[in-house]
Formats: C-alpha cells, sequence, structure tokens
C-alpha cells in the first residue's frame, strides 16, 4: 500500500511541475495529463494486468472463509483455467462465507471506454450468489457497483453489470467483488466457477434508468443542523438479452441538486445537510439522465431529543445509543427486498444521532447478519437480560387502528422469534414515548442466547402500513 500511495505521489508531482513549467512558457493549452492503462481483462487463463495476489479476502474476523479461493486447470469456460470458489457451509471453522475484490495494485485503469463488466459463471448446483460487482477498493470505493442475488446455474452462461457512467473511471482499483453464503442451498457448501472476466464495450446497454429514494417521491419534516443520507441509488439498464439490469451504484456517480441551498445542500456522498429553516426539495441526475425519486424537506428548528437514559452502564447491552457504548451492528435498515419499502436509517442530529425510517412497512436493525455474510456480527447473548428500552417518536397523525409490532429473532439450533405489539393508542405524533419491556413479554422466544435481529413492522396486514414515519432512539437491552 505504501508503494501505491508513493507511486500517487510521484504522478501527482510530475502533473503538477508540468502544469507550471507549461503556464510558464505559455503553452496551458498543450498540458497532457497522466493517462492510466486501458486493459479490460481481468482474468482469462490467468490475472491479466495483476500480480498473483490480486484477490483480497472480506475480514476473516467477521467471518470470512479465506481458504476456499483458487483456480482450477480443469475446468474452464475458454482456455485451460478458470477462477474456482468453494462456499463454505455456516459452521465451516475457516469462515462461513466467501467473498472479497480483486484489486489492481498499480496506479489504477481507465475504464472510459467500457460500458459493462461481464463474465462467465456456473456453478456445482443452482444457487444464489449474493453479491458481484466492481468499484471496491477498501480504501475509497467511491465508484463502488454492486448487483445483488444472480441466480447460477449449472451451465456456463455470461453475466453482464452495467456501468452506471464510465467517464468517472479514470483510474480505477476495484476490478471485481463478490460475496456469496449459502442461504439459497439451505446451508449446504457448493462450488461456483468464473472466467472470461473482464470490462467490454458491448455497445447494447441503453435505456438507463437511475432513482434515487427506491424512485420514491418522499415528504418529510427535518431539522436544523441534520445530516441526511440519501438511499435507494440504483442504475437499470436494458441489455442485449433484452433483460432488465439493476446494480446499486454509489453516490459519487450521481450530481445531486437541492431546490434551495440555504436550506439544504447535498455532497458527491449523497450527504444532505439541513442548515436554515424553509423547504428545499432534493433531486439528482445520473450522466445527465434525471434520476427517478425526491426528497422534499420542511425545516422548522433545532431536533427535540428523547429522554437521557438512566441505566447504569454495567448492565447494558446498546444496540444504539448516545447515552452508552453501542455493540457492533451490520445494519440499521435490513433492506430486506423485494417487499421492504422502507427507508432511512441513522440520522446524525447536530452532536448526536437518532434512527429515521420514512414509507416504513417493516424494518430490522441487524446485529447478526445471516442475510448479507460479509456483514456479520457476533449476535446478542441475552439469557442474563431481562429488558428491551426503547424510545418512539411518530412523525405524522397517530389513529387509534396504528400499530408496531417488535420482534426479536434468536439464531439457535432452531431459529426463533419473539413478538410483542404497540398499539397506537401508546404513540404520539412530535412526541417521544419511552418503553420499557420485559423480555419475557415477546411470545415465543424461547431461546434468548444468539438474538441477531429486532425488527419493526408496522403493517396490520399485506402491504397495508399503519404508521409510514418515525424516529427511534436509545435500543438497548438491560
Amino acid at each position: 500500500m505504501k508503494k501505491i500511495n508513493n507511486i500517487n505521489k510521484v504522478l501527482t508531482l510530475l502533473a503538477v511541475l508540468s502544469v507550471m513549467f507549461a503556464c510558464e512558457r505559455g503553452l496551458s493549452d498543450d498540458v497532457e495529463f497522466a493517462s492510466f492503462p486501458t486493459t479490460g481483462d481481468i482474468y482469462t487463463d490467468a490475472p491479466v494486468g495483476l500480480t498473483d495476489e490480486f484477490f483480497v479476502s472480506f475480514d476473516p474476523a467477521g467471518g470470512a472463509n479465506t481458504e476456499g479461493f483458487g483456480t482450477d486447470d480443469n475446468i474452464a469456460f475458454e482456455g485451460t483455467s478458470s477462477i474456482r470458489i468453494d462456499v463454505p457451509a455456516p459452521n465451516d471453522p475457516n469462515g462461513g462465507f466467501i467473498g472479497g475484490i480483486f484489486l489492481d495494485r498499480g496506479t489504477g485503469r481507465d475504464l472510459s471506454g467500457y460500458d459493462a463488466l461481464t463474465f462467465w459463471a456456473r456453478a456445482s448446483t443452482t444457487a444464489t450468489v449474493g453479491l458481484f460487482g466492481f468499484g471496491t477498493d477498501f480504501q475509497e470505493n467511491k465508484y463502488s457497483v454492486g448487483k445483488l442475488d444472480t441466480q447460477l446455474s449449472t451451465d456456463w452462461r455470461k453475466y453482464t453489470i452495467p456501468i452506471p457512467d464510465a467517464s468517472k473511471l479514470i483510474q480505477e482499483k476495484g476490478m471485481f467483488i463478490f460475496s456469496a453464503g449459502t442461504n439459497s442451498t439451505n446451508g449446504f457448501g457448493f462450488t461456483f466457477w468464473i472466467d472470461e472476466l473482464r470490462f467490454e464495450n458491448l455497445g447494447t446497454v441503453a435505456q438507463p434508468r437511475p432513482q434515487i429514494f427506491s424512485g420514491q417521491d418522499i415528504v418529510q419534516q427535518a431539522f436544523t443542523d441534520t445530516t441526511i443520507e440519501i438511499t435507494g441509488l440504483t442504475q437499470t439498464f436494458n441489455i442485449e438479452d433484452g433483460s432488465n439490469v439493476t446494480v446499486e451504484a454509489a453516490p459519487s456517480y450521481f450530481d445531486f441538486e437541492s431546490s434551495n441551498i440555504d436550506v439544504a445542500f447535498v455532497n458527491e456522498l449523497g450527504q444532505i445537510s439541513v442548515i436554515g429553516e424553509g423547504t428545499a426539495i432534493i433531486t439528482a441526475q445520473l450522466n445527465g439522465v434525471l434520476a427517478e425519486g425526491s426528497l422534499e424537506i420542511t425545516t422548522t428548528g433545532p431536533f427535540q431529543f428523547a429522554p437521557v437514559p438512566t441505566q447504569d452502564p454495567a448492565s447494558v447491552v446498546s444496540l444504539f445509543s448516545d447515552a452508552y457504548v453501542d455493540i457492533p451492528v451490520s445494519r440499521y435498515n435490513s433492506f430486506f427486498e423485494p417487499f421492504q419499502n422502507t427507508l432511512g436509517g441513522v440520522l446524525p442530529v447536530a452532536n448526536q444521532s437518532i434512527i429515521s425510517y420514512t414509507n416504513l412497512n417493516f424494518v430490522g436493525i441487524v446485529f447478526n447478519d445471516v442475510i448479507f455474510p460479509a456483514e456479520a456480527v457476533p449476535p446478542v447473548n441475552a439469557t442474563g437480560l431481562t429488558t428491551l428500552h426503547i424510545d418512539i417518536n411518530v412523525q405524522e397523525a397517530v389513529q387509534s387502528g396504528d400499530r408496531l409490532l417488535l420482534q426479536l429473532t434468536n439464531y439457535g439450533a432452531t431459529e426463533t422469534v419473539g413478538s410483542y405489539l404497540i398499539n397506537g393508542s401508546e404513540l404520539a405524533q412530535d412526541t417521544w414515548a419511552s418503553f420499557d419491556i420485559p423480555l419475557s413479554s415477546f411470545s415465543g422466544l424461547s431461546d434468548r442466547s444468539r438474538i441477531g435481529l429486532l425488527l419493526f413492522n408496522s403493517e396490520d396486514g399485506p402491504d397495508n402500513p399503519t404508521i409510514s414515519n418515525l424516529f427511534l432512539d436509545n435500543i438497548y437491552f438491560y
């Protein structure tokens, strides 16, 4: 890594000196900026333009298996070799999932002449791979792209991952990323192979349809001195076989705009800074195409925080609170697609944070991830704990029939789910309501030794949510 940084420093210095020299001679129009290799091939029969140590695994401390990656000289789509990936069972002592990135350890590549990443793949059984993509380099990940849940068959098939805006990729090091577990095979390990991995200019990637906030036009209240994350960032293309491919795209691919920068402005990371009172509408474009979705925010002043907790920190296991040290949490928005509509997550407010959910139907706080094992953290052993505390502030009128079902999932030898219902009569608009719920009141939670998910569900029937917008704070066991 030091070598890469030194190369970058030298290139930067040379570029600066070149500009200074040209300006002195009046030749600024003739300055040539540094260019980078345009090689599209990543792996054919061997890594192309990469070192032999091109694969960088996810952290083994998070459960990543580093033993299942290699090459296979007996199976290939073309030529004599392919990449072989052995997906482990969840109880494998070397790690319960496999994943990582292919890294260009040089100065990076200019991929602006391509429109897609392509590869051929097959598996030992029909299975789904959780993530394929590119642009992740374990540093800035500025132009990361990911395609979720790709189904592989036992035959060789070609897969295409479109580039949202190739003009951004003039010095990319993140050539490929994948993450695979056994969710689709009921816990049974399997093998898949990848061959002819490369960036291509297909000329058949068309009809771009970008989205922010998953294409929804959201209206919500905001508060000064807060930061709101733009979520639901995707780009959909139609490809040669007539199918549509949707990828999750990093915020830096988008150009964001605020209708009133005295109220709110957006940086390139998709973070909305709310600085004044009034109304602002946030929109975006991607490569000149207007993205579906927007956020209209109205601010009236500073935020009113929930009551400060008073429990002894020694007795607390905190999922989310500024009053305590939180345990590791995978995600504060579970993103259980395609049925979940909920947007939002952690919202910085002044020098503190809350959780803000909009368009709520159901959402989970995941602190032992079995869906995306790359984000797994240890579960909570609550056998010595008695109570769950949570503060809830509903950001809309509360009706008598409104409800919020809380569910705790324990991932032990047998998965168990416990439920507790909060009725609308226990909640109020724009007011913090505090709950201290005995864990014994979660009906069905027979085991509390490996709690890994806290779910909030406002539906009183399929596709019929009762509460859409709320704030949460001070979520902890004690």
